[in-house]
């Protein structure tokens, strides 16, 4: 009896360690996303959820359904929606019907769209070397290496 007493405070010091870990993963991802939309505002009159779009649409330059799109990105349709409006009256991207069906749209990057996200991702980048600065690069290859098999295993990706 006792060894199984032992086993399951065992199990529940790994559970503690494990709930810590996760405070300290949503404090830093919030922290740095804080700051970063602060600096995306201030430096060039954009938010986060538009930069992503951008990023997303430089990765896929043949484009990408709305609904891919807002499906790679983890929100609704409508919040999607929204922000590629602004971005076509902006000029950044263009949307267009695929093979005449009138329910799904395309949309990509236009030129102008391809260098503002570049403009921005170049600073992007030094923000994010700024902000984890402490952390050296073996480091960060070995904890990026770490999360990205916990994603593969909720996703299911190889």
């Amino acid at each position: 009896m006792v060894s199984g007493l032992v086993a399951t405070i065992d199990h529940r010091s790994g559970n503690k360690e494990r709930l810590l870990l996760w405070i300290r993963l949503l404090r830093a991802s919030r922290m740095i996303e804080s700051e970063l939309r602060e600096r995306l505002k201030r430096d060039f009159n954009s938010t986060l959820p538009r930069f992503d779009v951008m990023a997303a649409l430089f990765r896929a330059p043949e484009g990408m359904l709305m609904s891919d799109l807002s499906r790679f990105l983890l929100v609704s349709n409508g919040n999607v929606t929204g922000i590629v409006d602004r971005l076509v009256s902006d000029g950044f991207v263009s949307r267009a019907r695929r093979d005449g069906d009138r329910r799904t749209s395309i949309v990509t990057l236009t030129e102008q769209g391809r260098e503002e996200f570049q403009r921005m991702a170049r600073v992007h980048e030094d923000w994010i070397g700024d902000l984890l600065g402490d952390v050296d690069e073996a480091d960060a290859k070995r904890l990026s290496t770490m999360l990205k098999s916990f994603r593969s295993n909720w996703e299911g990706e190889t």
